[in-house]
């Protein structure tokens, strides 16, 4: 099993992602963060990134609009490690149509042990954890990898000594 450790010492990659309709919501959670987020590297889908780093003064790295392939892109930079923490602000009441993509995202981040706060309230509680400034190892659940054919056990051929 790899066991990815995050960013040693006090700043970790946070992605920042939000659907429009709560896109105000994470740049007013944002703004009153901005003095804890400005110590860490920040990366945004689409147009939140723009707004963000627009609101914020911050740099923030910026993806794809999740809807052309940002959450992908985000996943991808879970797996690959370079993803510490998700603060995720979805609309549970809009249907969008890039909904696979966002279950795609969700389930990278439980695979590879990656925090995502999906409200208010677990992204304060995530952001003030003392975790948040010193190493973590996390724990990704790898499923077994499955034999190749040459690995497959060999089959007997039925007769029983």
């Amino acid at each position: 099993m790899i066991a990815h450790a995050s960013a040693q010492g006090s700043s970790r990659n946070i992605a920042l992602i939000a659907h429009d309709h709560r896109k105000p919501d994470l740049v007013e959670w944002a703004q009153f963060n901005r003095e804890t987020l400005s110590k860490h590297e920040l990366f945004a889908t689409g147009t939140t990134g723009q707004i963000l780093s627009d609101e914020l003064e911050l740099p923030v790295n910026r993806y794809l609009s999740g809807a052309l392939g940002g959450d992908q892109q985000v996943g991808a930079a879970i797996a690959e490690g370079r993803i510490d923490l998700v603060i995720f602000f979805s609309d549970p009441l809009a249907a969008h149509a890039h909904d696979v993509d966002v279950k795609a995202l969700l389930r990278i981040a439980v695979l590879y042990d990656v925090p995502i706060a999906c409200n208010r309230a677990s992204a304060d509680f995530m952001l003030s954890s003392p975790l948040m400034v010193s190493a973590y190892a996390r724990h990704p659940q790898m499923p077994q990898e499955t034999p190749t054919v040459d690995q497959e056990p060999k089959r007997s051929s039925g007769v029983v000594a």
